[in-house]
């Protein structure tokens, strides 16, 4: 609908846009966040620099890796260390605290307000900033899940419990061979539920929370709704930021706004009604509050 439309960046000095962000907040009858890898760089997890370096440095001495990310694809030869790597990787991003309180701060914003949440993201901040987990709706899986390689059935399992003892019990960048998980039913290697390729498992959790988020969507399409987009960038605008485009332009009373560290932005059909905010996303919510 707006592939080939041009895209407009606001023009609006940033305090008047805070002032009319503040006002849709107000009058917004309902709440739907759609949030990107962004909102949890800027609460302080990061995958390059100096928290990758303190977590990975003789990964980064051994094998060259430049961030967290692209190591996590690396072909390890064994599963001792391949789970070595990412248990650290799943430690630090899912079972310790963010460093900023930026997911505080946005519960505190919508917490008196009717809201969902939708999120590419896998690091489970938003339940434990305090987020109800029935307003919740992961799309791309969580850290906290595994589920088997192949995947011979459709159910996935917490790993948190043995993730802590991999962290602690690893040695020369090996696991020990005991810790090493395998399914529970065919006995194939377990992996992560991350939607990295087809074999991710959709299991009744997440078809319990796509519900709930359809439900959402269909009873307030034709209320005063706040389409809040937090740092959602290019690589997959078909889950939150073509849709909230879509439903913005589909209902006359909502309205779109977008904050974004490099680039905030909408398609010229909304922009009467959009709110485009370049900057760090735990600024802005902050500043929210003044």
């Amino acid at each position: 609908m707006f592939l080939r439309t041009a895209t407009i960046k606001s023009t609006n000095a940033y305090c008047d846009n805070m002032e009319q962000l503040r006002q849709e907040l107000h009058a917004a009858d309902a709440v739907v966040i759609g949030a990107g890898s962004g909102l949890s760089t800027s609460a302080g997890f990061t995958y390059t620099g100096e928290r990758f370096e303190k977590y990975f440095g003789d990964f980064i001495k051994k094998y060259g890796f430049h961030d967290m990310y692209s190591g996590g694809f690396y072909p390890f030869e064994t599963l001792e260390e391949h789970w070595a790597y990412w248990s650290r990787y799943i430690y630090i991003n899912r079972y310790m605290d963010a460093p900023n309180p930026v997911y505080q701060n946005l519960l505190t914003l919508v917490q008196n307000k009717d809201y969902f949440v939708l999120t590419t993201n896998v690091d489970h901040c938003f339940q434990k900033a305090g987020f109800d987990k029935d307003r919740l709706f992961y799309t791309q899986g969580d850290y906290g899940l595994w589920q088997c390689s192949k995947p011979c059935h459709n159910k996935t399992y917490d790993n948190e419990t043995i993730i802590r003892k991999m962290f602690a019990e690893q040695k020369d960048m090996k696991i020990p061979s005991e810790l090493v998980p395998h399914c529970p039913v065919c006995g194939a290697p377990m992996s992560m539920n991350l939607r990295a390729d087809n074999t991710f498992v959709e299991d009744e959790g997440w078809h319990d929370a796509a519900g709930r988020y359809k439900d959402f969507i269909r009873n307030h399409e034709s209320l005063c709704v706040l389409y809040l987009e937090l740092g959602v960038g290019g690589n997959t605008p078909v889950i939150i930021k073509y849709p909230f485009w879509r439903m913005t332009c589909q209902n006359p009373k909502s309205s779109y706004a977008c904050i974004n560290l490099s680039e905030a932005y909408c398609p010229k059909e909304i922009q009467k009604r959009a709110i485009c905010i370049t900057g760090d996303i735990g600024d802005v919510l902050k500043n929210l509050f003044m």
